[in-house]
């Protein structure tokens, strides 16, 4: 793993992220802190990003939520 300030990674990134294709690990700090890890790509390709993969489906035995709340509301007495 190697370790690179944000200044010298602002200068350099070209022949960082060659070190990192060729399988390397970068931890870029600013102000001597820790603040980005660059790594190579697991192999396998390219992952699909969480936010672009399909929502759970949740279910639950008994009444729809909905009709639920509108039984519920049908039976307030708000004017």
């Amino acid at each position: 793993m190697k370790t690179v300030s944000f200044t010298d990674f602002r200068s350099q990134a070209s022949t960082l992220f060659d070190a990192v294709e060729r399988g390397e690990t970068l931890v870029v700090l600013r102000h001597g802190k820790p603040v980005a890890e660059i790594h190579p790509v697991a192999a396998g390709g390219p992952r699909t990003p969480s936010w672009r993969k399909p929502g759970l489906r949740l279910a639950a035995k008994g009444a729809a939520l909905a009709a639920a709340i509108l039984e519920e509301r049908a039976h307030e007495n708000v004017p």
